[in-house]
């Protein structure tokens, strides 16, 4: 019995001995956590824009950093996937990394920093979140290009710009594709914008007064004897080859009254433009009266009503119901319905339809300018291009307005709100400004002081040079030097550019393009002024709609 005693009390003892070895549980180490990051000083929180090509990326941490763990953990890329090279710094006793590029980082590109949860303290700790944040950088402000005299850039660019009506033109029509990617499709409006920088590249010696006849016979034949047409009027859009409707939109498959005035003030400044005696000039020129005789603009009144309406249709009549109404791009259409020699428009149909009977007016300051006619601020700059093309604004007026004033001050309202910039978008500045209708990252918009998505149209202020001299060619020096690695090719300047995502455009657009040729011509010599305010119809039209001018 004692024995059996003894037993249990040395297993008990033994049992009492084996749990006293057990070791305490181990306390795991605490999660690091990310407690700011910073590109140059500024929080990381959103996406950064204008970031220097050489900034300072700072990642502060609760804890101290496990130095053998941080460029595992951390991956530093371009836009394009590609890895930048970095240098690592450790401040604050090892709880803030630096990050800097070793190299200038590339301009106006996306870069993404992540840090991966690899990352650990000194103390064994994990990164607790994985985090990433992104940034952007700003323009490299060295010059593209060697410095030129400003003579020799405005020609260049109208040089350059000229291409695309010229080097592009479609093959067998000699008219204009609608944009470089448009192969079939040319444009009734963009080839009368086009049709006037022919003339301007005869006179500035890109091509020879014999090369421009030429290609001026083929479009013109074209238009008279295979291009369809309504009433006399063009359609928005055509196929190149066959000269058929190729639709705008479901129910735009006739005329377009718009895009052929602009197609008509073109060619009224080629028939003025080649006035020789000789048969194939004089020949040019019957052909254009044909074209011109034959628009119908007095039918496009819709049984006799005091406006005019946009579009007709063989297949949808008047479906579409879009009356011409002012302000906005089409006050030519308003000025040739009124000097057509053969279907002319009396004054009420400009009184009424065109102006509303004044309601067209405006009369609000904006900047410290008074903008006369449209809508606030103005609304997109080719509203002061289009019909500007060939009537000259200066010295013009009407029962409505003064139109010296209506285009260069609703230009320089455009300027001086991208110059204020109450968006905040990067770049825009007094060298970086001009807000019209042109593609944009996803698509097309009309941009506006009350339209604005960050997107810069070098046509907006290449085509004001004549109502802001000195800004526009702050903008061109800054277009070219500046940005013209990314902006300048075959055909002068891409269509638009967005500094903040940043995106910059591959396309070309007839109506963008021809304005800055034409435009820039208006204001070195007055030549599209002068050629279409010279033509006897223009003449007796606007002075019977009331217009004065010097060169009425």
């Amino acid at each position: 019995m004692r024995n059996a005693v003894c037993f249990v009390l040395l297993l008990c003892l033994a049992s009492c001995k084996k749990g006293s070895d057990k070791p305490p549980p181990v306390t795991p180490p605490q999660p690091i956590i990310l407690v700011a990051a910073s590109v140059d000083g500024q929080s990381a929180g959103a996406l950064q824009t204008g970031v220097r090509l050489s900034p300072i990326i700072r990642l502060a941490f609760d804890n101290k950093v496990d130095r053998n763990t941080v460029a595992p953990a951390i991956n530093f890329t371009a836009a394009n996937a590609l890895a930048v090279n970095y240098t690592i710094a450790y401040i604050a006793a090892d709880s803030t990394i630096q990050l800097q590029p070793s190299a200038p980082l590339t301009a106006l590109t996306k870069y993404q920093i992540t840090v991966g949860t690899s990352l650990k303290s000194t103390a064994g700790g994990t990164l607790n979140n994985a985090s990433s944040f992104g940034f952007t950088t700003g323009i490299d402000s060295s010059d593209k290009f060697s410095i030129i005299s400003d003579s020799a850039l405005v020609q260049l660019t109208q040089q350059q710009t000229f291409k695309y009506f010229w080097d592009f033109a479609h093959p067998v029509s000699g008219l204009a594709r609608e944009r470089n990617t448009s192969g079939e499709t040319v444009t009734s409006g963009g080839s009368g914008f086009g049709l006037m920088a022919i003339l301007v590249g005869i006179q500035r010696g890109f091509i020879t007064r014999t090369q421009g006849l030429t290609r001026l016979q083929t479009i013109v034949s074209f238009l008279k004897n295979t291009a369809q047409k309504f009433h006399g009027a063009f359609p928005h859009w055509l196929n190149g080859t066959t000269g058929a409707v190729i639709p705008f939109s479901a129910k735009d498959d006739g005329a377009d009254l718009v895009e052929t005035s602009f197609l008509m003030q073109g060619l009224l400044c080629a028939r003025q433009y080649f006035n020789g005696s000789d048969a194939a000039e004089t020949s040019l020129r019957a052909d254009v009266n044909s074209i011109w005789q034959g628009v119908e603009w007095n039918w496009f009144r819709q049984n006799n009503q005091a406006v005019l309406y946009w579009h007709w249709s063989p297949n949808y009549a008047w479906d579409m119901n879009v009356q011409i109404k002012g302000w906005n791009e089409a006050l030519i259409t308003y000025v040739l319905a009124a000097s057509s020699p053969t279907y002319s428009v009396p004054k009420i149909v400009y009184d009424n339809g065109w102006a509303s009977n004044g309601g067209m007016k405006n009369g609000n300051s904006f900047y410290n300018y008074v903008l006369p006619l449209g809508p606030d601020k103005g609304g997109p700059l080719f509203f002061e291009h289009y019909s500007f093309l060939g009537i000259n604004p200066f010295g013009l007026t009407d029962a409505y307005a003064n139109y010296q004033t209506q285009t260069i001050n609703h230009t320089k309202i455009n300027y001086e709100y991208c110059k204020a910039n109450p968006k905040g978008w990067y770049g825009y500045s007094d060298q970086v400004w001009g807000l019209t209708a042109s593609d944009i990252a996803n698509g097309y918009t009309a941009s506006s002081p009350t339209n604005d998505v960050g997107v810069i149209a070098p046509t907006a202020a290449l085509s004001s040079f004549p109502y802001t001299q000195t800004e526009s060619m702050k903008a061109l020096k800054f277009f070219y030097y500046k940005l013209g690695d990314k902006l300048w090719s075959n055909y002068g300047f891409k269509d638009a550019f967005n500094l903040n995502q940043p995106w910059f455009a591959d396309s070309y657009l007839a109506i963008d393009e021809g304005p800055i040729v034409v435009m820039i011509e208006n204001y070195r010599s007055g030549l599209l002024w002068n050629l279409f305010m010279s033509c006897p119809e223009v003449k007796t039209g606007m002075k019977n709609l009331g217009f004065q001018s010097p060169y009425l």
